[in-house]
């Protein structure tokens, strides 16, 4: 009668295994799906940091050109190079933007200037 029931036990723990398993798949299967979503090219509006650059005198400042950057560090590396080679004024900004494919389409307003 032990045997059975050590027998029995291996079954149920295997068959608990092979549940997790497969909800474990499914769930990295399912993350899978929404970053290809996200790389088909859907517009959403977001909150992220931008490299911006403006041309014009000190009163009459037009924006240009935007970059998405990942983080700050990474932005404020790009603004001195940028800067160094041209005549424009950047700054390193928090702005929520419609994004799309990683790129900024439009700034919709700007939340704070780093």
């Amino acid at each position: 009668m032990g045997k059975i029931k050590i027998i029995a036990f291996i079954i149920l723990a295997f068959i608990i295994y092979k549940v997790f398993v497969a909800v474990k798949n499914f769930e990295v299967g399912l993350d899978k799906q929404v970053a290809e979503v996200e790389k088909m090219g859907f517009e959403k509006e977001d909150e992220v940091i931008g490299l911006m650059m403006y041309l014009g005198d000190d009163d009459n400042l037009e924006l240009v050109e935007h970059l998405l950057v990942k983080n700050r560090s990474k932005c404020f590396q790009m603004k001195e190079i940028a800067e160094e080679s041209s005549n424009a004024y950047y700054e390193c900004a928090r702005i929520k933007a419609m994004v799309k494919e990683g790129k900024i389409l439009s700034v919709i307003e700007e939340l704070e200037v780093l």
